[in-house]
């Protein structure tokens, strides 16, 4: 189990969305999202599936110490750019994004990798959900988008085909 692991905004509200975010803390026991992903979330208050995420023990809320850092992401919104700079402060084992530039970015910076998708799949494995296409369609019904394909193939890699 990775021991320190950072998550940007959109994996959390996906999870939300479907209401699992239970599987994070199931998961990674602790998650740390940095602090421009918690007033991400917080701008949803409106949201039928928000959360106030300082409610949660499993939940670090951090800043970061170097805001100069957060510059170099220029074409990346701000909880990206955080999620990013905080996962090489505090020497992170997994960061938690979807967003495709998001994910070169954090991979230049020599970070592992995965995404909501990957999250359900390991989810999946482990056996903490029993079924993966199911929540992949309330995920697409709550307009989180994922194409036919890679669909397909993560339900392919579940043995869900």
């Amino acid at each position: 189990m990775p021991r320190t692991v950072v998550s940007n905004t959109t994996p959390i509200i996906s999870l939300l969305k479907i209401n699992r975010l239970d599987l994070l803390h199931k998961l990674y026991s602790q998650i740390h999202i940095p602090f421009a992903v918690y007033q991400e979330i917080e701008a949803g208050k409106a949201k039928p599936y928000y959360k106030d995420l300082s409610e949660f023990d499993w939940i670090e809320i951090l800043n970061i110490t170097d805001r100069q850092a957060v510059k170099y992401f220029l074409d990346l919104d701000a909880g990206e750019a955080e999620a990013i700079v905080l996962a090489t402060e505090i020497g992170s084992d997994l960061i938690i994004l979807d967003e495709k530039l998001g994910r070169y970015y954090a991979k230049h910076a020599e970070l592992k990798v995965t995404g909501t998708l990957g999250v359900l799949i390991k989810a999946k494995n482990k056996g903490l959900i029993q079924e993966l296409k199911p929540l992949l369609d309330e995920l697409t019904d709550k307009e989180v988008w994922i194409s036919e394909k890679l669909k397909r193939e993560v339900l392919k890699t579940v043995g869900e085909d």
